[in-house]
């Protein structure tokens, strides 16, 4: 699966898929983003986000997000979790397009 980004799309990546047999799911270009993952990533950058200092290179933020995701209470993951059935029934009442939802 893959969303149409043109990473995804090149011939080489085309060729290597066929090469190994792997098939690919039609995924629509802007269709809406239910991975959990995402919000996850995006709640951490928030946090990050709110720190006085702005990380200065990769190490810095590696720190920073380490430091936000140690901190995490575990029960901002479980209402993530259990935000999925609302967001998915939000994308089937949107009919298929993109939704606004932060759980976190």
């Amino acid at each position: 699966m893959d969303d149409n980004a043109p990473a995804h799309r090149g011939c080489i990546i085309r060729e290597r898929l066929l090469e190994t047999g792997v098939s690919q799911l039609e995924w629509p270009a802007l269709s809406p983003d239910l991975h959990p993952i995402e919000s996850l990533r995006d709640h951490l950058s928030r946090c990050v986000e709110t720190h006085n200092s702005v990380p200065q290179n990769l190490n810095d933020l590696r720190a920073a997000l380490q430091k936000e995701w140690d901190v995490m209470p575990q029960q901002t993951i479980s209402k993530l979790v259990n935000s999925m059935r609302r967001r998915c029934q939000a994308v089937i009442d949107a009919q298929g397009h993109m939704i606004s939802f932060r759980d976190i």
